[in-house]
């Protein structure tokens, strides 16, 4: 187990090239992390949007907020990538899509697919 390679001491984590199923995969992770952080702020919407008539009208202006939509637009992309993400992971735990060419087409797959779903989700509710 010897290595006579000299190893680098300290990485440059911004000289590295990061592949495309990589980039994916911490995209899965922030993705991950996205929608937990917007359960407290949904659940104080709704809280707010059942209360009575005029904290209605207070969530209807939040909701009505460029900052809300923007918002909200990152969460919808939250959820359809990291949905398309864990479909193709779970692929790829029963070795579909394992090999370097397929792995790197189906990474692509999952950002077209979550930007096109996105992009129609949005056109739904807005």
């Amino acid at each position: 187990m010897n290595s006579t390679a000299k190893r680098p001491r300290f990485l440059d984590l911004t000289k590295i090239r990061l592949p495309l199923p990589g980039i994916v995969s911490i995209l899965h992770r922030i993705s991950g992390v996205l929608m937990i952080l917007a359960i407290p702020f949904c659940i104080w919407l709704l809280e707010l949007a059942v209360t009575d008539q005029a904290a209605f009208s207070q969530a209807a202006a939040v909701a009505d907020s460029l900052l809300f939509k923007l918002a909200t637009a990152v969460i919808l992309w939250s959820l359809c990538h990291h949905l398309v993400a864990g479909i193709r992971y779970l692929l790829l735990d029963i070795d579909v899509w394992i090999e370097r060419k397929q792995a790197r087409q189906s990474a692509v797959g999952v950002f077209i697919v979550s930007i096109v779903l996105t992009i129609v989700f949005l056109g739904v509710i807005w």
